[in-house]
């Protein structure tokens, strides 16, 4: 599927918070996604603004599009992209409707309003000024906006590095989610921008016992090993590896606290008490402890189909992620060491992550950031999760997680994300529209 608009007219860019509403209101859950009509609306505000845009895909209901400023040639091309599917918020208790949009006491509420549409807003309102205003760029901008990142990307960005990589041809570096936003540590702000990320490495355990009868007794089956199994899963935690963005993370925060906070913050670098400094901390511990070592989460649980029969197998799906340098085989290793030998693993899924990171346009962010909160420290980060850019990377592309929110310090982003009553600061929206604005105005100058 290939469709190109294009239309000569031009205004001005839309609201941010305005906008965010309406993609908000596009119920683009994944799965199934069904996001034609999120890019048809996205593609209609760029017409007008008198830009062309490209729709490529292996389904009509599972487009992405891809749009363009030129520049003078005299830097590569920047590409900014990001999904405009979400996850599902079925089961989820929401004070505001979550496919509505409402602005409520500051806050534009609705899935999506974090993760990621409202990124989606900052680079689609900085493009659109961009255009507006005739900015003088350094080098083509370059907005791509896919489907189905939290189906995993085969229908989005898998899909367009392997059958349209030539829309990328000379981008070296490029923006993305996930970071820039605010976090503070003691009293201290700082901004995570995300440079690598942890590897997909879903896993498969089988679990086997003696079957029989539901009315019999039964000792050692499949279904008490599996609990077995569960239990030492979540109980006891794989070892710590410290790489070396988190390094570069932990020694950069750990100089900006104070004594004595400073130097327990950097015993973390320690394994020996990464997890005693982690209970010291608390709840803001928690985003810390899944960049220090490999992580398996019993997700999916499959055995049984008649009440009255004892299985005799039972399988449980791991979301497994490993840290940058690390392969399936280490996990397998680490977990047969926690969990025993008894459960048969094997690997399902593995998308490798992005190699070392390419710093060079950190300093820039930095500064850009710097300009915007004086008293904020941004910093690299690895994100825990998989993003789009372990297949950007596969066209030499290194990924930036930065979509600038200044936050309140009471505001737990991580805990929003995926989960019920997901909203964003109006402020944080505006700020993060001017920053990535500024990107573009500086790059390659």
């Amino acid at each position: 599927m290939s469709i190109t608009f294009t239309q000569e007219s031009q205004s001005a860019s839309p609201n941010p918070v305005e906008l965010l509403q309406r993609l908000i209101r596009f119920d683009t859950t994944n799965p199934p996604g069904n996001e034609r009509e999120c890019v048809a609306y996205i593609s209609n505000l760029l017409a007008e603004a008198g830009c062309d845009s490209t729709i490529v895909g292996n389904s009509p209901d599972r487009p992405n599009l891809i749009t363009r400023l030129t520049g003078q040639g005299n830097a590569p091309p920047l590409l900014l992209y990001g999904h405009v599917d979400v996850v599902t918020t079925v089961g989820q208790t929401w004070q505001h409707p979550p496919f509505e949009g409402r602005l409520v006491d500051g806050y534009v509420w609705g899935r999506g309003a974090l993760d990621m549409k409202s990124g989606i807003v900052m680079m689609l309102s900085a493009f659109l000024r961009a255009k507006a205003e005739d900015l003088h760029l350094a080098g083509d901008v370059i907005l791509a906006l896919v489907s189905d990142e939290e189906g995993g990307g085969d229908a989005g960005a898998k899909y367009l590095v392997e059958n349209q990589s030539g829309l990328f041809q000379g981008v070296r570096y490029a923006i993305g989610e996930f970071g820039g936003f605010s976090y503070e540590v003691g009293r201290q702000r700082f901004y995570p921008v995300m440079v690598a990320e942890k590897q997909i490495c879903h896993l498969q355990a089988t679990i086997t016992g003696p079957g029989g009868h539901g009315s019999l007794s039964q000792r050692e089956g499949a279904m008490g090993r599996m609990a077995s199994f569960l239990r030492k899963l979540e109980q006891r935690r794989l070892p710590v590896h410290v790489t070396p963005v988190t390094r570069s993370m932990i020694q950069t925060i750990s100089a900006k606290l104070p004594w004595p906070q400073g130097t327990v913050f950097r015993q973390l670098l320690h394994p020996r008490m990464t997890d005693t400094v982690l209970k010291l901390m608390g709840e803001k511990g928690q985003p810390f402890e899944p960049l220090l070592r490999n992580t398996a989460n019993a997700t999916v649980v499959r055995g049984g189909e008649q009440v009255n029969v004892v299985p005799s197998t039972v399988f449980v799906e791991l979301d497994g992620r490993l840290l940058p340098g690390y392969a399936p085989d280490d996990l397998i290793s680490e977990l047969r060491h926690t969990v025993g030998e008894e459960v048969e693993l094997e690997v399902i899924r593995h998308d490798p992550g992005p190699p070392e990171p390419d710093m060079t346009l950190f300093e820039t962010l930095k500064r850009i950031l710097r300009s915007a909160d004086p008293d904020g420290e941004p910093i690299p980060i690895l994100l825990p999760g998989a993003t789009d850019a372990r297949f950007c990377s596969k066209l030499g592309i290194q990924t930036y997680g930065y979509l600038p929110m200044k936050l309140p310090p009471e505001f737990h982003f991580s805990h929003l994300i995926h989960g019920p009553d997901e909203r964003i600061p109006v402020d944080a929206l505006t700020f993060g529209t001017e920053a990535i604005y500024q990107l573009m105005h500086r790059f390659g100058q």
